[in-house]
């Protein structure tokens, strides 16, 4: 599914000079961020083994418990994430691990992901060749379900007839 160029424009409005592309509130640290957190969320719904209001989690003993703040060094510089927790503390984030504050190579996986197909099993292997991860196919296409968007709409966005960086 393609970022429609309304959605586009609205999100690149307002941005004429490098900063405002890789600046401290850049729109490349926004959508690591956001990809970040979509990524994490979609791993708590696979742990847990429903959506976020879904009826079936009502009384189910373990549910969404609110999320905690945690201080990230990635590529695209330092942000606070947002990372979900349930009630029972027994949800363990694999694509950012608890305790981990760095955060490598976040564009280039993405990058990797699309190039390789995005099969489950070509992302499954990737992240255990570059983060020592092993996670299941299944919570692979959870977690890429969340962000399938964003990659699929990054080589049918429209171009700028000029970019101030190359």
């Amino acid at each position: 599914m393609a970022i429609r160029e309304e959605t586009l424009d609205k999100i690149l409005e307002g941005y004429q000079k490098p900063e405002d592309f890789f600046g401290e509130k850049g729109l490349l640290k926004q959508l690591t961020k956001g990809l970040l957190e979509r990524m994490l969320n979609a791993e708590l719904t696979r742990h847990l083994g429903y959506e976020k209001h879904d009826p079936a989690g009502y009384g189910s003993g373990n549910s969404r418990n609110g999320s905690s703040k945690k201080r990230i060094k990635a590529d695209v510089g330092e942000f606070e994430l947002a990372v979900p927790r349930d009630r029972e503390a027994t949800f363990e984030p694999q694509i950012v691990p608890k305790g981990q504050t760095r955060f490598r190579g976040f564009d280039d996986k993405i990058l990797s992901l699309y190039a390789r197909g995005v099969t489950t099993r070509d992302i499954q292997a990737h992240l255990a060749e570059m983060y020592q991860v092993e996670v299941s196919p299944a919570l692979i296409s959870t977690v890429t379900d969340g962000v399938m968007e964003e990659v699929l709409a990054w080589p049918s966005r429209p171009l700028e007839q000029l970019y101030p960086i190359i």
